[in-house]
């Protein structure tokens, strides 16, 4: 059975100032192309198709474009939403859209009803696991507890016992599923082995964003989305990364879809396969006079470029000088080498919260004011508060 993984499109969102539909629609048609020419049983895409829960408008037009190029390929397309997605909103028409072969899954209670395709090497079941938000699904999947670790094991639950009671023995098995998954059982060491991307939503609960790949125990194959960049989880559990770079942390990404070979009792096979790169990102640092006179950096003027000026003070109209040189710098930084006598070493703020999340923000905010750490009672408040804004958040999406 051969399949193409793809998954985080973000379809509406920019780059910085950069309009990325006209990109997004060149992916797409490269998507559609390559499933043509390499023959394949089956498209997975594994959330984030939007990147707003409400979409702009062009973003809409450009996903209703797809759909039409989708069916048209005659093969089965399995779909689920993901943490930028509006569930709700996404999964309108999924009965009529499946009856063109485009099967959404965005409902908790439908991740237990496969997608049957069949092969010469026997029967493939297919699951999505749309994204889960631990507090809205946890009832709905009677999970043990509010945390993305218990919401999947009890929708993989599920999904084991479609799979031991409704379908034929030796029936190949696949899921999708939208989340922060690390090799092992999920400890916090582990997050380490996983490359992240500042362009993806932070989805901790309680501290905790991710779950170990234990919990995919017997699937044959994990399509995941959520994290930007192509990586192994292990040999059956995959992330294909996003089709298009969406920050300049993605700077040394290869953008690509994967293509998978999944044969009886075998490891999947898989072949990544670059994606059209609609300019290439760089990253430049120096001086103001070198960067806008030095020929060593001509070959920067056609790319995207993050600039980070090192003089003492920053430049008057930086980002305008810049870009007469270098039309496509999308984003500036200023980090001086040489500190003025009267400047301190204390980092700014953007600084400071760089790579934190909320509560982690928080709990620096309450030492900072009274110079003391919140206490436990105050830490399980400020968790409390974090989750019930970000859960609110959610809910507005799906109104």
């Amino acid at each position: 059975m051969r399949f193409l993984h793809t998954s985080d499109w973000h379809l509406g969102r920019r780059f910085h100032t950069e309009d990325l539909i006209p990109a997004q629609g060149a992916f797409l048609d490269h998507l559609v192309e390559t499933a043509r020419s390499e023959c394949v049983d089956a498209i997975l895409v594994a959330g984030d198709i939007y990147d707003r829960a409400i979409p702009s408008l062009d973003a809409v037009r450009l996903f209703n474009r797809a759909l039409h190029q989708l069916a048209d390929l005659g093969v089965p397309i399995v779909m689920i939403s993901g943490n930028h997605d509006s569930a709700h909103r996404l999964g309108v028409g999924a009965g009529l859209l499946a009856r063109a072969g485009i099967h959404l899954r965005t409902e908790p209670a439908t991740c237990d009803i496969p997608v049957l395709i069949e092969d010469a090497g026997g029967p493939v079941a297919v699951y999505g696991i749309p994204y889960l938000e631990p507090s809205m699904v946890r009832d709905r999947l009677e999970a043990e507890a509010v945390s993305h670790r218990a919401v999947l094991t009890a929708a993989l639950d599920r999904v084991h016992a479609d799979l031991t009671n409704n379908q034929p023995a030796g029936t190949r098995s696949v899921v999708l599923a939208h989340a922060f998954v690390t090799p092992g059982t999920g400890q916090p060491e582990e997050r380490d082995k996983i490359t992240e991307s500042t362009s993806e939503r932070d989805i901790a609960v309680g501290g905790v964003a991710h779950v170990g790949a234990d919990v995919f125990e017997g699937i044959d194959y994990v399509a995941l989305g959520h994290l930007h960049g192509f990586q192994k989880v292990t040999d059956r559990i995959h992330y294909s990364g996003s089709p298009l770079a969406y920050s300049f942390s993605e700077t040394g990404h290869t953008k690509s879809i994967t293509l998978v070979d999944l044969a009886p009792g075998a490891t999947p096979a898989l072949t990544p396969l670059p994606c059209p790169v609609p300019r290439r990102l760089e990253r430049v640092s120096g001086l103001m006079d070198d960067l806008l006179t030095d020929p060593v950096h001509e070959h920067l003027k056609d790319a995207w470029l993050e600039v980070t000026l090192t003089d003492t003070a920053l430049p008057f109209e930086a980002m305008a000088r810049l870009r007469r040189r270098f039309p496509h710098t999308a984003h500036l930084r200023h980090r001086p080498v040489t500190i003025p006598a009267q400047a301190t070493n204390t980092p700014t703020y953007s600084e400071r919260v760089r790579g934190r999340n909320d509560l982690g923000i928080a709990s620096d905010f309450i030492h900072s004011m009274r110079g003391t750490h919140a206490t436990p009672d105050e830490h399980a408040l400020l968790q409390h508060a974090v989750e019930a804004s970000r859960l609110n958040e959610q809910q507005k999406e799906t109104v």
